[in-house]
């Protein structure tokens, strides 16, 4: 089977930048990440890494192009890791990350599973929108949202008073 996915350049403003991909469903998270750099005119030599995703694009495991663990514990490696076994009907989106000094971010999404058709050469790029820009967008971090009247020093401690602060003075 053909996976059709739309990696969707995840910026701030009105321009849609996105493209559309073939590519087959036993083909690895590799051969994705070199379809899409190609697509979007990377060289593809930079780190990047895949992240599984939910309905709210939130960011869940990491699939990375090396194991840079060091051993000290399991990781999935985009070479060995097949499309099929992570992306599939009830699990259809993935936060792709490239270059992680730029932040290049896509929102890359299973959009359909077709027949493979006679002739056709995959990965295979199926449509085009928009210009990347010479730099990748700006990511703002912005920390929740506390009430004006939050104060973090307002919790009724004398700071000179250590009576009351339940614990042993000859803790050590």
């Amino acid at each position: 089977m053909i996976y059709r996915f739309r990696a969707i350049l995840d910026n701030d403003t009105e321009d849609d930048i996105f493209r559309d991909i073939e590519i087959r469903e036993t083909d690895s998270l590799e051969d994705l990440h070199n379809a899409i750099t190609q697509s979007f005119g990377f060289d593809g030599l930079e780190m990047a890494s895949f992240y599984i995703s939910n309905e709210d694009w939130d960011q869940g495991e990491e699939i990375s192009m090396f194991d840079v663990s060091e051993g000290h514990n399991d990781t999935r490696t985009m070479s060995e890791t097949i499309l099929n076994t992570i992306v599939h009907e009830a699990q259809t989106k993935l936060i792709y990350v490239y270059d992680f000094l730029s932040m290049w971010t896509f929102l890359v999404e299973l959009a359909e599973i077709v027949e493979e058709a006679d002739g056709t050469d995959y990965p295979n790029l199926m449509f085009v929108h928009g210009q990347i820009p010479d730099s990748a967008p700006e990511k703002t971090f912005e920390a929740e949202n506390f009430d004006d009247d939050y104060n973090e020093f307002d919790d009724d401690l004398d700071v000179d008073d250590y009576s009351d602060l339940d614990f042993d003075e000859n803790w050590n």
